[in-house]
């Protein structure tokens, strides 16, 4: 394997990425329960008064607590900007892919949320690496598609939602050089 550039992706052939295929990351888990205020915060920006995220008894009785709306998956899982502690339990997911390519970009992403995410959860994630393309040529660069699937859990290790995500990481192509009599290339 080569060595890491950019956002500290390792480099790597187009095989070295898709021999991984099948393989998943390590658990993270994530930093902070589920926890009322925020949701009411989240909620209050999108405007959004469903119940669930505003009324304890209504929500006790439906799901057993104030519930996360489905927007909030990923925040859960953000990691701090700084603690104390120096360590952390990322493994860099896509990032992480021996493959060429300097740029990354998100092309799809898709969640399937199998139960509500209840406050007083905490909950952890699994990535596996799920297809790697063969090297493409777009309008962008050359590079693969990578599909990812995380698999999101509470505490009780039940599962709670899986999200997909395809990114393509490319090297842009070099732009055709402008010259004084033609103008840019896109005129």
């Amino acid at each position: 394997m080569g060595g890491r550039i950019g956002l500290d992706m390792p480099q790597g052939t187009v095989r070295q990425g898709q021999a991984l295929v099948g393989t998943r990351g390590a658990v993270r888990y994530h930093p902070i329960d589920i926890n009322w205020p925020m949701v009411q915060f989240y909620a209050s920006v999108v405007e959004d008064g469903h119940p669930g995220y505003w009324d304890p008894d209504w929500a006790r009785q439906q799901s057993g607590a104030i519930q996360s709306p489905p927007g909030m998956l990923m925040v859960w899982g953000m990691p701090f900007d700084w603690t104390p502690v120096a360590a952390t339990n990322s493994d860099g997911g896509a990032l992480n892919i021996p493959l060429p390519g300097t740029t990354i970009i998100n092309v799809s992403t898709d969640t399937e949320f199998i139960r509500p995410m209840l406050v007083g959860d905490r909950l952890s994630t699994q990535e596996q690496l799920v297809a790697v393309s063969d090297e493409k040529h777009t309008r962008l660069g050359t590079g693969c598609f990578l599909t990812t699937r995380t698999a999101y859990h509470n505490q009780r290790g039940e599962l709670v939602a899986i999200h997909t995500n395809e990114v393509f990481r490319y090297t842009p192509s070099q732009p055709a050089p402008e010259t004084a009599e033609e103008g840019p290339a896109d005129a």
